[in-house]
């Protein structure tokens, strides 16, 4: 797989980007197309000369003029920055290239860059970022994450059946089981957007469960939980802070109980194994769902295993061709 890489994009870009394309080659055969200012990539590249046979790795730098920063107007810079390392990964995959763009910057620039070079799906309303969040039995696929704040309900209807497939085909969850996040289980409650989603579930051919609260995300009683993007948003913001509290008050508390401390190489292993589990740079990032090629969508702060990991994930979505199965998806619902 060919995967172009926006690698300035990123609140630790270009050092974080360039390391994780460096651990993305060493463990994988995938190309790396490094997307940025040439200059400064190569800077960034020859810091790790002493440490890696660079030669032996598979990644190619293409220079770019321009780059857009986390504070620009997502639409605007990416009509205006045509050379932007954005701009170039987008139309390296319109254009055949590369099989997939990974953007750890500017989540709305990078869908912005995704609908203006590749294209909505045909029948496709609105494209969604489906995200990876832990629970209790694995993980959890949530649409939208924050691509669309304002929905209608024919939107979470497809950001359901583009997620559904994507949990089925890519994370391998057979029949996954398809929840609308709500304010109660009862069909009767939630809001205009929520009980007419409710209505156009019943009848579509995905497995929907019902309602869910929020509460049923981390208790594993989903495999797709389907929201408008600002409540995604909200969600995983909220499921971010509560883990880093959860880590902190643990830490507090062994300090705080002598004995407790003393303990704690017999217990390293299961928290090591706990913090890795819902670490969102595990995860590497999102998938936006609804466009005519692969497009990742990466958290801001991401170091360089989140981008080697972003790396995987735009390739392993690749792999699957989920374009196409939600091509036939939304247009079998038609």
């Amino acid at each position: 797989m060919i995967i172009a890489l926006d690698a300035m994009g990123g609140d630790f870009a270009p050092a974080s980007t360039v390391e994780g394309a460096i651990f993305a080659a060493k463990e994988s055969k995938h190309k790396i197309l490094l997307v940025g200012v040439e200059k400064i990539l190569v800077g960034e590249f020859l810091k790790y000369k002493g440490r890696y046979d660079l030669k032996s790795l598979n990644i190619e730098i293409v220079n770019a003029t321009e780059f857009i920063t986390m504070g620009e107007h997502p639409a605007k810079a990416v009509r205006q920055k045509k050379d932007s390392s954005l701009s170039i990964c987008a139309r390296l995959v319109a254009d055949g290239k590369a099989d997939a763009f990974v953007s750890m910057g500017n989540s709305g620039a990078a869908m912005s860059a995704a609908l203006f070079y590749l294209r909505r799906i045909e029948g496709v309303l609105r494209p969604a970022i489906s995200s990876v969040f832990p629970n209790t039995n694995g993980h959890c696929i949530i649409a939208d994450m924050g691509a669309n704040v304002d929905c209608r309900s024919e939107y979470l209807l497809q950001f359901g059946i583009m997620a559904s497939l994507f949990c089925e085909k890519v994370v391998g969850v057979e029949n996954p089981r398809v929840g609308l996040v709500s304010i109660g289980e009862e069909s009767t409650k939630g809001n205009e957007l929520t009980l007419a989603a409710f209505e156009l579930f019943k009848k579509a051919d995905v497995n929907f469960i019902g309602n869910i609260e929020g509460r049923d995300i981390p208790a594993g009683k989903v495999d797709v939980a389907v929201c408008d993007g600002f409540v995604g948003n909200v969600i995983l913001k909220l499921g971010e802070g509560l883990t880093e509290m959860m880590l902190k008050l643990i830490r507090k508390e062994f300090k705080q109980h002598p004995i407790t401390w003393a303990s704690l190489p017999f217990l390293w292993l299961a928290i090591r194994d706990l913090r890795k589990r819902v670490d969102y740079n595990e995860f590497g990032g999102a998938p936006l769902l609804g466009v005519e090629g692969v497009c990742i969508i990466g958290h801001g702060s991401s170091n360089g295993k989140a981008v080697k990991n972003a790396i995987f994930a735009g390739a392993e979505t690749a792999k699957h061709n989920i374009a196409a199965g939600i091509r036939e998806a939304i247009l079998k619902y038609k």
